[in-house]
């Protein structure tokens, strides 16, 4: 089963319904770069939107992300040097939806503008749990969300940075170009698997929007902003639902508890594979220091455990 990097090198690829022909390089989000050298501050509230920014901006702005590597971004409560951090920014973004539920505290005493990255995206609500109603906040998660991103990202550079307009433009439609072949990756490799087993399984219910994109039913043993901990009850409904529908395989965050998921894969000898990344990137030399290798890495891994051999 070919990873992503061979398959857009294959024959294959160029078939595909959008063929395109870029480079797989992506830049590494600023590791801070508070020093003030004369351009502006751009704060992000955590990694994935750090490095988005950065792939857009280049070098005409400086950015930053509150949250570090490996951060938790929905409990996160910010500490006084955030709010020293804030002071001095020039633009702040968040994702929005919910998910920096400490987010208002922390402008209510910063002057800077924000803006919100996830707007204009079509949102799923959580399904289940204390929040059920609420828009799944990961929308970031989706290829195709993620081009709504982009294009907020350059219209709040723009409007930052109006003499940046062209090289912000450019830059976001080549960042496009390289989310997009992820995504069709993952579609066109997930294509041969049986309908009833073209399922996601994980832990927290944080894929919501990347199953949608991919055709995929989505199962999870908690929602999203639940306590990391899964019932007996939604233990057994996610193992019968494995058993009766030939899920090959099932799969786990990395910054969660796997244990209650190994159990649903020991129990229907379903593969457990991961692990997956969602809320924060790693550092430079972990397995995924940008947004594109998080999205890659994902996709590569989804694809191999529905698409190889049950145990």
């Amino acid at each position: 089963m070919p990873n992503f990097r061979d398959w857009v090198s294959s024959p294959r690829w160029y078939a595909a319904p959008v063929a395109l022909a870029l480079t797989l390089t992506a830049c590494t989000p600023s590791a801070g770069g508070e020093d003030d050298d004369g351009r502006p501050l751009v704060l992000t509230t955590f990694t994935v939107l750090a490095d988005m920014v950065d792939n857009v901006a280049g070098d005409r702005v400086r950015v930053a992300s509150l949250t570090r590597p490996g951060s938790e971004i929905h409990g996160y409560e910010p500490v006084p040097d955030d709010l020293v951090r804030g002071q001095g920014a020039d633009l702040i973004l968040e994702n929005g939806l919910g998910l920096e539920a400490w987010f208002a505290q922390f402008t209510e005493r910063v002057d800077a503008p924000t803006a919100v990255l996830s707007e204009g995206v079509e949102t799923l609500p959580i399904s289940s749990g204390d929040s059920e109603g609420e828009p799944n906040p990961h929308a970031w998660m989706s290829p195709d969300n993620a081009l709504v991103y982009v294009d907020n990202i350059r219209d709040a550079l723009i409007d930052l940075d109006p003499g940046g307009e062209a090289e912000y433009s450019a830059a976001a439609e080549t960042y496009k170009a390289e989310i997009t072949e992820v995504g069709t990756y993952l579609e066109t490799e997930l294509a041969e698997v049986p309908e009833a087993s073209r399922a996601l399984v994980t832990c927290e219910g944080a894929f919501s929007y990347l199953a949608r994109d991919a055709g995929l039913t989505e199962m999870y043993l908690w929602p999203v902003n639940a306590e990391s901990e899964a019932t007996p009850q939604r233990i057994a409904e996610v193992t019968r639902f494995v058993e009766d529908n030939g899920v090959p395989a099932v799969f786990c965050e990395s910054t969660v508890n796997d244990g209650a998921q190994r159990s649903v894969a020991r129990e229907t000898g379903a593969a457990f594979v991961g692990p997956l990344y969602v809320d924060s990137l790693s550092e430079e030399d972990g397995p995924v220091p940008t947004y594109l290798d998080l999205l890659r890495h994902d996709a590569e891994t989804i694809v191999s455990g529905l698409t190889g051999a049950r145990p």
